[in-house]
């Protein structure tokens, strides 16, 4: 079964009704127990990293994550909680994050190098590039998600899976390491793209399952 952390700041509804119409079995909840005897893990997010790290460590779910990692069992971070897996952010000052994954958090360039303004947050359908195999991309082709994000990931290159052109920009869109995913934009509202993507992840989730 797949674990939804809930910290207060995560797209949960939306989340557990792409598992539903997966016909994933899940649960919500913000107990560490309950969390790391799961299956496999989705940390949800929207809003500001500094906000979520606060939430993180004020419910103790930042050690719980961090243990859920060293499990070896499949974690996912969605959106903000994609972000939420690397090293530090610039928003709101310098924000420590999980360091689960190596690179910096950053703001979008509003102009990109030949001076061409672009509209941030990143808002809409982007295309998704393929770089490396990972279990996310399995079967899948090339195509469309959707964003909303105003920060990006830098310093990714070791563990970027797919990636999307902004502002001139090669923005992460698929992290992978070994059991650590993250995708920036958000599966469950990207078609039939996205929830491939999420299936994809469930069927990780599955295989960790009968080798436990």
């Amino acid at each position: 079964m797949i674990g939804i952390a809930d910290y207060g700041m995560g797209n949960l509804f939306s989340v557990s009704k792409a598992l539903e119409r997966l016909n994933v079995p899940y649960f919500i909840s913000d107990d560490r127990e309950k969390l790391l005897a799961a299956d496999g893990l989705i940390l949800p997010g929207v809003g500001a990293y500094k906000d979520a790290m606060n939430l993180l460590e004020s419910t103790h779910l930042k050690e719980t994550i961090l243990t859920f990692a060293e499990s070896g069992k499949p974690l996912l971070g969605i959106c903000l909680g994609m972000q939420l897996l690397f090293e530090k952010s610039e928003e709101n000052g310098n924000t420590p994050g999980l360091a689960l994954l190596p690179g910096e958090v950053v703001h979008i360039p509003k102009k990109d190098s030949e001076g061409n303004e672009y509209k941030v947050p990143h808002m809409g359908w982007n295309h998704l590039s393929f770089k490396k195999d990972s279990a996310l991309l399995q079967g899948l082709e090339e195509g469309y998600v959707y964003f909303v994000h105003s920060y990006y990931v830098e310093g990714s290159e070791e563990v970027l899976t797919a990636t999307a052109d902004y502002a001139g920009v090669e923005i992460p869109a698929v992290v992978s390491r070994e059991n650590i995913y993250g995708m920036q934009f958000h599966p469950e509202k990207s078609g039939q793209l996205g929830m491939q993507l999420l299936e994809n992840f469930t069927r990780k989730v599955k295989e960790s399952e009968a080798v436990s």
